[in-house]
């Protein structure tokens, strides 16, 4: 399995926001992609900073989603006022474990 990790910044009170615009409008698209695996998304409400993990079946279905995910993640942060993507990185998972 892989994961693309994107780093967001944004205004601290947009969190909730976020969540609906990811909820609403990202997640519907991206389970309609092949080899999607999931989704993590993590928010620091002090800071606005957010963590979207997406994963991936492998490292080739990840690659193939690169153009949709672009689109996805200027469309989710042009929605809010004051948000940027800081950056985007891309990694193997070594461990899943969920209970």
């Amino acid at each position: 399995m892989h994961a693309r990790v994107t780093t967001t910044k944004g205004p601290p009170d947009s969190v909730d926001q976020a969540t609906q615009v990811v909820t609403e409008q990202v997640l519907p698209s991206a389970r309609q992609l092949a080899g999607y695996k999931g989704i993590l998304s993590l928010a620091d409400r002090t800071t606005g900073t957010g963590l979207t993990i997406t994963l991936w079946e492998s490292e080739e279905a990840m690659a193939a989603s690169d153009e949709a995910a672009d689109a996805m993640r200027g469309q989710a942060v042009g929605a809010i006022e004051g948000s940027e993507v800081a950056s985007v990185d891309r990694y193997e998972v070594t461990i899943d474990e969920r209970a």
